[in-house]
């Protein structure tokens, strides 16, 4: 039993502000103390949230965490251009990015890490809201690694929004689980074909 190694999973959400940034890490955080995790959250202000890169760093593990910061991401979820320009090259070797290809029109130069491309401001767009893409950014994450059950998440969509919002919990709730498809509809395509050959997701 003391041989047994931790589950960690050390991610960084990046977007610009009004993506919902910080809405996600907290999502994934209350979710994951719902499942009796250790958790740390930490969100970065300031100047970059009016014009560049936005983030928060989520540490979920199933010991003590001893310093909330994230320095090597396992996965990181870049929501716009220059998130992956800032944190593609410190994901971990053999780690994930989650990349929104709605609005990152570079591809991902490194080749030892998973990439999985999801549309999810236009995928959003079809579900009514624009602003429910950080959702489908995060349902394509959780469909990938089972750092905490979706089903949890989706519970959790109901106490983390205030009440001032709780009418927009059912298309949180349908864009996580798109977000979801749209990753288990694409298994077996090009999308895929760099997470399955060797890095073992799922």
């Amino acid at each position: 039993m003391g041989d047994k190694k931790p589950e960690e999973e050390r991610v960084i959400i990046a977007g610009f502000g009004g993506q919902g940034i910080m809405f996600m890490g907290k999502l994934l955080c209350y979710a994951g103390m719902m499942e009796k995790k250790h958790v740390t959250y930490m969100p970065s202000y300031g100047a970059e949230v009016r014009g560049g890169t936005a983030y928060c760093n989520v540490i979920i593990s199933s010991e003590e965490i001893p310093s909330p910061v994230v320095s090597e991401p396992t996965t990181a979820i870049i929501m716009n251009s220059p998130s992956l320009v800032k944190f593609e090259p410190i994901v971990s070797k053999k780690g994930l990015l989650i990349v929104n290809t709605s609005l990152v029109t570079r591809l991902v130069k490194r080749k030892d890490i998973g990439v999985i491309q999801v549309a999810a401001t236009n995928i959003a767009d079809r579900l009514g809201n624009t602003r429910v893409a950080n959702m489908v950014a995060l349902g394509a994450f959780l469909a990938t690694r089972s750092v905490v059950e979706l089903s949890t998440v989706m519970a959790a969509v109901q106490e983390v929004l205030p009440s001032y919002r709780q009418h927009l919990v059912e298309i949180n709730r349908q864009a996580l689980l798109e977000g979801k498809r749209y990753v288990d509809s694409h298994s077996s395509a090009a999308i895929w074909s760099r997470i399955t050959r060797g890095f073992g997701f799922g």
